[in-house]
């Protein structure tokens, strides 16, 4: 399967008064054409640092990016432009991520109108058009977003990311602050879309239900690296990496009648700022050895197309 998105040792650090934040610290993974990979984590482990890396909203410090088969790790402002046109994103918060003094109608059409694309009337049934696409009714074209709830929100982000036809994008938990019942009604929407125009995601979101529904395949990060990756029946069936083992765990399972043992996660998180040697995870890990405290473990293969970085299965 040819690769959609493609990065190699991609590295984003930030520089901090007490040292060196490593947000993101050597992450490699391929994404296939029409897939969606699920990236899970806690909170501050570079999840949304990655996503937007790859959809050069930042620019990375180290490693490589490719698009489509292409090296798009230092292209020019002019191919950048063009890109845009390819990878868009759908971002977190549907309060703060749409314009509160532009309608509806303004905030899908934006991103024609700053690439140039259409006349006046060809953007009015283009809006008209993805409105249909997203479930939105056509009498809220002149209506303002703090008129509209959550979930109908989060459907105007999604149309506005839909506009320019893109092949790629970057969903940054589009319905963590959304109700259950509408999340599934937009997770159900994504699904539909790429269905129908074939389009590539990466779906970041610490809900493991979520991911586990939406995903294809599933990348672990904790703090910058990536701990296991795999296709989503395989981690769900056989995790290997002891931190992954710990978030499973926890996920609660509708049965009264089923005895889960939870992994208890104990001790102090390692700073991302200037970070020892060593595995990131082995302060809190039960299986850790003098060993992960010293070497940093490397990705590795240990069965076809499951990736853990743990020295257990060396």
């Amino acid at each position: 399967m040819n690769s959609k998105v493609e990065t190699r040792d991609l590295k984003k650090y930030f520089q901090t008064p007490t040292g060196t934040l490593h947000a993101v610290d050597g992450v490699s993974l391929k994404i296939g054409e029409r897939q969606t990979l699920g990236v899970v984590g806690e909170s501050g482990c570079g999840k949304s640092t990655l996503g937007r890396l790859i959809i050069k909203l930042l620019g990375n410090t180290d490693g490589s990016l490719f698009f489509d088969g292409k090296d798009i790790t230092n292209i020019d402002k002019k191919e950048l432009r063009e890109l845009r046109w390819k990878m868009q994103m759908i971002f977190q918060d549907p309060y703060s991520s749409v314009n509160p003094r532009m309608t509806v109608s303004q905030i899908i059409a934006e991103p024609l109108k700053i690439q140039n694309k259409l006349t006046g009337s060809e953007r009015e049934e283009r809006v008209e058009e993805l409105m249909k696409t997203v479930g939105l009714d056509s009498r809220y074209r002149m209506t303002y977003p703090h008129e509209l709830d959550g979930g109908r929100r989060q459907r105007i982000s999604i149309a506005r990311a839909l506009a320019l036809n893109p092949s790629f994008i970057v969903c940054d938990e589009p319905v963590s602050a959304l109700d259950v019942s509408i999340q599934a009604q937009i997770l159900n929407l994504l699904k539909d879309l790429q269905d129908q125009f074939g389009m590539t995601f990466l779906f970041i979101s610490h809900n493991l239900a979520v991911v586990k529904y939406i995903s294809h395949s599933i990348m672990v990060m904790y703090l910058g690296v990536s701990v296991e990756q795999c296709q989503t029946e395989e981690l769900f069936g056989n995790p290997l990496h002891p931190y992954t083992r710990a978030l499973l765990s926890a996920v609660p399972v509708a049965d009264i009648h089923h005895q889960k043992k939870e992994i208890a996660i104990k001790g102090e998180l390692t700073s991302p700022i200037n970070p020892p040697p060593g595995c990131r995870f082995a302060p809190r890990c039960p299986c850790s050895s003098e060993r992960c405290f010293q070497e940093t473990p490397k990705q590795k293969e240990v069965k076809k197309g499951h990736l853990v970085a743990c020295h257990l299965y060396e």
